[in-house]
């Protein structure tokens, strides 16, 4: 019988032992799948680990599992990036007071918050020098020495400088070969500078008259409403939108000049062909109603304006007020389009809007017509014709930028015969314009 008891009291110790090392192996095993949590987002956990080395393997390199969670990050932000553009419009590295303009594209960032960072900065003010009013000053002159810049001209440039091409210099050509006595100001920070000045020293050197500044926007918009719209994307507090930051800048800046300073504002790729000395608060339409024969869109690439006109200041505050970053022309010519069909009649208002054929003889989707060349007597008739139109009822010609910057400008064509006509340093033609 004691026998028999011991056997049973060894077998129920074995078994509690036994028991014990199952519980023990159970349990460890179950800790190491339960999954423990990390200090990344659910989000970028849901991401696998094959399926992101697959998508970002010229990105990056998942080399440690300590390292998974800064790479899945890392290959988020380059695979699934939004697609606003990637720009930078520095506005001022002289001018202490000037605006600085950064505009990064937006990649995928996890749900942590984070410190949200001003989308424009504002340099130091140093001893707040004006700088800016200083040169503009300086370059236009007193009223006493003011009968050597008769015309004021601006043009505004947010590209690279490797980017003012011929084109660009033919359109500064086009404009003094009209305006000889005239003042140039092109408001740029890539040419403020002395690679800048390079490409315009053969103007220079034949006496004519143009600079290249660094807007201040501060400066120009103090005291309007467009202020407080600056100061709010210097806080990152507007959404810039998928229109280009600098274009709609651009926008901007041309109705600051001249409510400032008055004068004459035309874009870059606009051809002078006759002087613009009668004109005075000027706008042009784009396209007219066929059965009306009233205008159906104006445009902003061509302006002339007294300084401090209301229907600039109401230009401005139509930005400010109803600025839209995602419809292309919302903050251009679709913005001078609604507020002049809102004032015209008014008292105070006195403006004369040209018709089409003034600036625009040609709409934006018929440009390549200008620059072919005759195919036959019938296409040869028509570009005489066409071509004599234009020299009598057209002060310039807009090029529509990108619409006919990689066209060929053929022998005889329409543009060759405007390029002969418009040139100040005629032995220097090119195939494009």
């Amino acid at each position: 019988m004691d026998g028999v008891i011991k056997r049973r009291s060894l077998c129920a110790i074995v078994s509690c032992f036994l028991l014990f090392l199952l519980a023990y192996n159970s349990s460890t095993v179950f800790y190491v799948q339960v999954p423990v949590p990390g200090n990344s987002s659910p989000e970028i956990s849901s991401f696998l680990t094959e399926n992101v080395a697959r998508k970002s393997r010229k990105l990056v390199s998942l080399s440690t599992s300590a390292k998974l969670s800064s790479s899945v990050i890392y290959a988020v932000k380059e695979e699934t990036p939004l697609v606003k553009p990637n720009t930078q419009l520095i506005i001022s590295r002289k001018n202490p007071n000037l605006v600085g303009f950064t505009y990064d594209s937006v990649a995928y960032q996890p749900r942590r918050r984070r410190k949200k960072k001003p989308l424009v900065k504002v340099l130091p003010s140093g001893d707040r020098i004006n700088v800016f009013s200083m040169r503009m000053k300086e370059f236009f002159g007193s009223k006493s020495s003011n009968s050597s810049c008769k015309f004021r001209f601006f043009m505004t440039w947010i590209s690279s400088i490797e980017s003012f091409g011929e084109r660009e210099l033919f359109a500064v050509e086009s404009l003094f070969k009209a305006h000889p006595n005239g003042c140039l100001v092109i408001m740029s920070t890539s040419m403020d500078s002395p690679r800048g000045m390079q490409a315009l020293n053969p103007f220079l050197e034949k006496g004519l008259r143009v600079t290249a500044i660094s807007p201040d926007f501060m400066y120009l918009f103090k005291n309007t409403i467009a202020q407080a719209w600056i100061d709010n994307l210097m806080k990152g507090n507007i959404d810039p939108g998928e229109v280009s930051l600098g274009q709609n800048l651009s926008n901007l800046l041309r109705l600051g000049l001249l409510y400032k300073f008055g004068g004459i504002y035309l874009d870059t790729d606009v051809i002078v062909l006759k002087s613009f000395g009668k004109l005075r608060n000027v706008i042009g339409a784009q396209t007219i109603d066929v059965e009306t024969r009233n205008w159906s869109r104006l445009n902003n690439a061509v302006m002339i304006f007294d300084k401090r006109h209301p229907l600039l200041y109401k230009f401005i505050e139509e930005f400010a007020l109803t600025f839209d970053g995602n419809k292309w022309g919302h903050n251009g010519p679709y913005l001078v389009s609604r507020v002049v069909s809102r004032v015209r009649g008014r008292d105070g208002y006195n403006f004369t809007v040209l018709p089409p054929m003034a600036f625009y003889p040609v709409d934006w989707n018929r440009i390549g017509s200008l620059f072919l060349g005759p195919r036959n007597e019938t296409q040869s008739k028509w570009l005489l014709l066409k071509l004599q139109q234009i020299q009598s009822g057209s002060l310039a010609v807009h090029l529509w930028n990108k619409q006919s910057r990689e066209l060929e400008v053929e022998e005889g064509s329409i543009i060759q015969h405007i390029m002969s006509d418009c040139c100040v340093f005629c032995n220097s033609y090119s195939s494009k314009l």
